[in-house]
């Protein structure tokens, strides 16, 4: 039996967990090695008392592992361990990280700088509005959009970010095999053939219940560099997520709504508890940019070349921009375009940092 197929079906017992497996593991040295140690060594790992050792040596009976197996192939499901590069690293920090992960799709180095946007089931058009504008700018200024595939804002966000042709991960709480909401199967495909992957810790054929999203929602927002709550009620599982993100040291974001709106009491809390108000996702990027590692010997913006996908309008604007601020009304003038076409280009090039705009709409490359 290889490591991996251990880990499988180590990941299938159902009292085992991420934490005693791991426990396991170290004592026993490999994950095979687990499944054939006599049961007076299993009692000897911390939290491993005479029932779970005693479901360890009859774990053929508990687990069909070739079926799993079998299920994987069919599939065309990959699964990553912790020895595996693409394994998310942040994950690797928080406490109980998932012990492995199905994906379906396509799991990237570039998605270890991911943002997870959660927020209400029940979502008002003011929040799907903001969720899919927000994950439409992140996405498309090159940063992951990670969320659950829930109803609501979930979607929105998942949608936002297939719409700017970015990349999304959606971590789901359940089995791929047993998709839940079974009206996004046609957003997992979306989102699995070419825009990211759909992803999850259990076992192909498992449920949805009260525990597995919970569960779900540790990777969300462990996964991520931050958490941006877009909306959500003052009882949510939206805050429970970013509670989560709080207690492993990610920022937290969340979308400002009415006073007067229960649906948004959720957010405007976190905001007066000091979560980062965002109105436009250059918040969220302003802020990263202070966690990211500088990039040793790196020129400064203003001095590069224009990148080479810019559209003409973005062009225009790019080259009419120096170090210092020009009101937009120059701008109009200047580059003959619209008013509209104006603020959409600036907006793209605030978006991926290629400029700022400062107080009084006024706007220059970041020095």
């Amino acid at each position: 039996m290889t490591d991996l197929e251990a880990l499988i079906a180590l990941n299938m017992l159902p009292t085992v967990g991420p934490v005693r497996a791991r426990r396991l593991i170290d004592a026993c040295g490999s994950p095979a090695a687990v499944l054939t140690a006599p049961a007076d060594t299993l009692r000897r790992v911390e939290g491993i008392g005479p029932e779970t050792a005693a479901l360890l040596r009859r774990w053929q009976e508990e687990v069909d592992l070739s079926a799993e197996l079998a299920r994987i192939r069919d599939l065309g499901v990959s699964v990553l361990t912790h020895a595996d590069p693409l394994y998310p690293a942040p994950l690797r920090e928080i406490h109980a990280p998932p012990l492995l992960l199905y994906v379906q799709g396509q799991i990237l180095p570039r998605d270890r700088l991911a943002i997870g946007v959660v927020g209400s089931r029940r979502a008002t058009t003011y929040g799907l509005t903001a969720a899919r504008k927000l994950s439409f700018q992140l996405a498309h200024a090159g940063v992951t959009v990670l969320s659950g595939l829930a109803r609501g804002i979930d979607t929105a966000a998942h949608e936002g970010a297939v719409a700017a042709k970015g990349r999304t991960i959606a971590v789901i709480g359940s089995g791929l095999a047993r998709l839940y909401p079974p009206e996004n199967a046609a957003l997992a495909e979306r989102i699995a053939s070419g825009h990211g992957a759909v992803v999850s810790e259990f076992p192909l054929l498992t449920e949805p219940d009260k525990q597995t999203f919970p569960q779900r929602n540790r990777i969300v927002s462990g996964w991520s560099s931050g958490l941006l709550v877009v909306e959500a009620p003052a009882w949510s599982g939206a805050l429970i997520t970013a509670n989560n993100a709080a207690d492993q040291g990610r920022s937290v974001y969340a979308v400002p709504g009415p006073i007067d709106r229960p649906s948004s009491l959720g957010c405007n809390k976190l905001i007066q508890n000091g979560a980062r108000l965002v109105l436009d996702a250059a918040d969220i990027l302003d802020d990263l940019n202070l966690l990211l590692p500088a990039t040793p010997n790196a020129a400064p913006l203003s001095t590069l070349a224009p990148p080479p996908d810019l559209s003409p309008g973005e062009r225009l604007l790019w080259d009419a921009l120096g170090p210092e601020e020009r009101p937009i009304d120059d701008l109009i003038a200047s580059s003959g375009l619209t008013a509209s076409e104006v603020a959409t280009a600036l907006m793209r090039l605030e978006i991926r940092r290629l400029v700022r705009q400062s107080p009084g709409r006024r706007y220059r490359r970041p020095s």
